[in-house]
Order: structure tokens, then sequence, then C-alpha cells
């Protein structure tokens, strides 16, 4: 069954691996002998179903999500259940992608105002006579 991202866009099957690994921290003998934490891992180098700039973004947006190969590995281990956690990983996968999908404003530079400039120099002014009154006074 394929990932719904957004409307118009799907991860296919072949692009993710799902596997189950034993979770660790507190929950006695639950986690000693089921594995319910989730690692989603989604090859994002050899995907089709997203754009160049995109998997750029999705690339950068991972961080140490991102392994060597150049995939998205996502462990989601807070649910007591298998099908909890699979949930959990697909949705932060899902999201990861979303956010990758928005392309970033581009900044128009602006020159600052008028104003701006004179609050600036007369802070700067201000500062000035402040650490002169802090110098020891000369024998002039």
């Amino acid at each position: 069954m394929p990932l719904p991202v957004q409307p118009g866009l799907e991860i296919p099957d072949s692009d993710l691996q799902l596997n189950f690994v034993r979770s660790s921290g507190p929950g006695g003998q639950n986690v000693n002998k089921v594995a319910t934490a989730a690692q989603l891992r989604f090859d994002l180098a050899g995907s089709g179903a997203l754009s160049e700039p995109v998997k750029m973004r999705v690339r950068a947006l991972a961080g140490r999500r991102l392994t060597l190969d150049g995939a998205v590995l996502i462990i989601a281990r807070n649910h007591r259940t298998q099908e909890g956690n699979r949930r959990e990983a697909f949705e932060r996968l899902a999201e990861l992608i979303r956010q990758g999908l928005v392309a970033p404003r581009r900044r128009i530079a602006t020159r600052p105002t008028r104003a701006s400039r004179e609050r600036r120099i007369e802070s700067k002014t201000h500062r000035q006579g402040t650490k002169r009154l802090r110098a020891r006074p000369s024998w002039d």
C-alpha cells in the first residue's frame, strides 16, 4: 500500500522498507520479548516519486536521520504496539516530505530606512559616551 503524502503524491512501496526491532527503555518483559519499535527506511536517492529540488530539501531537513547510502531512516518506539509505531513512522515520514515540498520564499533585499539609520547612529553615540565616562580622566 503506497504512502499518501498529499493529494496527487504517493510514495510507492518499492521505495519503503519496514522492519520491527526490540525497543529500548522501560517496559519490563514486554520490551524483552516483543519487537515493537518500527524502523522505516525510505530510499530517497533512488526514489522516482520526488523531483530533485524536493529531494535536496528533504535531505537537508532529514539531518542525522539520513544514512550514508542516501536513505532516510525513521525509528518510532513511542507506542507499545507494532501498529502504533508503524503508523507513527509513516506519519513522520509523510510530514518530512510535506515540509520538503514547500519551496522557501526568496528574500527580497531592502535598504534600512532613514529613521533606523538615525537610531543606530544615536545608540552608537550613546554607547561611546558611556565608555568614555568609564575611562581614566586625563590630566589635560
